[in-house]
């Protein structure tokens, strides 16, 4: 009589688990250091931002009225005593005009008095996010007399990077606002007239063409000129730039709608109609999905270019103006000083470099997102 010996059980095999979408991406993204960059910074600007009161170590108007520091020069903080050479409390030194016989031009010069620097100084009230109340600010010398200029003064003797700090406020989150709000606008007409054609399609094109033909610039001009002279400007630049994202979603319609007409013919489409999905379900889980990476990189160029705009418009005088402040408005007092805001007191051109900056982060993040999605660059 044969036995037979009993066979050990098989190890169970592990199949690796498969990853969506987003997460294939995101492990493509890391992988993306100049995207990383682009990404963290423009977190810490937006951080920033949002607690500018607070990190600002003055208001966003104050200034003397019997001692105009105009053009206060960058007070750089010292952390070695001059006379031991030993560590000490941060300090600045507290400058004192002088006249310039040969050009007439008052002058800052140093003095031999330390005003020492410290962390959570009690200051100027405001409010964080316009509701929480607070007086706290990160960094500061608590004498009005003796302050601290990071990035220098402007025209009234304001420190510059108190108001650039608050002009991030306006700068950032117009651009993302109006992008975002055309984005959704022009995806939803371009799905609509690539769906269901006919009648739907004829109109929303023939919208296209007339918004096309309208001047951006002249119109924001003639809005702005309408507006009472008392309204608040930064209600007007919201409505001025609210305006202009209801009417510059032509041109992302028209892309997405001549995309989306060979979609509508796949296989994909055809399946979830016939097993019964709804008109919207076909256009938002099926249709607009194929669109991620023209969308990332029409954002990563779109909010640069809306922050441009309002740099733009402030730059002119249309847009943030007085007791507001944004980067185009602090740029324009390089402007009104010539060639001496580059050889005499560059510091005012600090926001140009900031609006450089920015959307230099913002292409660098949407290039590393679109080479995340796009399955034929991930590595």
């Amino acid at each position: 009589m044969t036995t037979t010996a009993p066979q050990p059980p098989q190890a169970r095999v592990r199949r690796p688990r498969s990853q969506s979408q987003f997460a294939v991406a995101w492990g493509q993204f890391r992988k993306n250091r100049l995207a990383r960059f682009g990404g963290v910074f423009l977190l810490l600007l937006y951080a920033l931002a949002v607690f500018a009161p607070f990190v600002a170590p003055d208001g966003l108007s104050n200034y003397s009225t019997t001692n105009i520091t105009r053009f206060h020069p960058p007070t750089p903080i010292h952390v070695r005593d001059p006379q031991t050479g030993g560590l000490t409390r941060p300090f600045v030194y507290q400058y004192a005009q002088q006249l310039n016989l040969d050009t007439f031009v008052n002058e800052f010069k140093p003095t031999k008095t330390r005003c020492p620097v410290y962390f959570g100084v009690r200051g100027d009230s405001y409010r964080l996010l316009g509701l929480i109340p607070g007086n706290l600010h990160l960094f500061g010398t608590g004498n009005p007399d003796c302050k601290v200029y990071l990035f220098g003064g402007e025209a009234l003797g304001r420190d510059l990077f108190t108001r650039t700090m608050y002009a991030s406020q306006i700068s950032l989150t117009i651009g993302v606002g109006a992008v975002l709000l055309s984005t959704v606008i022009g995806l939803f007409m371009g799905a609509m007239a690539a769906y269901f054609g006919g009648f739907v399609e004829t109109v929303i094109m023939r919208l296209v063409e007339v918004l096309a033909s309208i001047p951006y610039l002249f119109l924001l001009i003639l809005l702005r000129s309408v507006f009472p002279q008392n309204i608040n400007p930064i209600f007007a630049l919201y409505m001025i730039l609210g305006l202009l994202a209801f009417i510059s979603w032509g041109g992302l319609a028209r892309v997405v709608r001549g995309q989306l007409l060979s979609v509508r013919e796949q296989d994909f489409v055809s399946a979830a109609r016939a097993l019964g999905a709804g008109n919207g379900r076909i256009m938002w889980r099926h249709m607009l999905p194929t669109m991620t990476t023209y969308v990332i990189v029409l954002l990563s160029l779109g909010i640069p270019g809306a922050i441009l705009t309002e740099s733009g418009l402030s730059f002119l005088g249309i847009g943030a103006v007085e007791p507001y402040v944004s980067w185009g408005s602090l740029l324009s007092q390089a402007q009104e000083g010539g060639f001496a805001s580059i050889t005499q007191r560059p510091w005012v051109l600090i926001p140009g470099f900031f609006i450089v900056l920015t959307v230099m982060c913002f292409q660098l993040l949407g290039d590393g997102l679109r080479d995340a999605f796009d399955p034929r660059k991930r590595q």
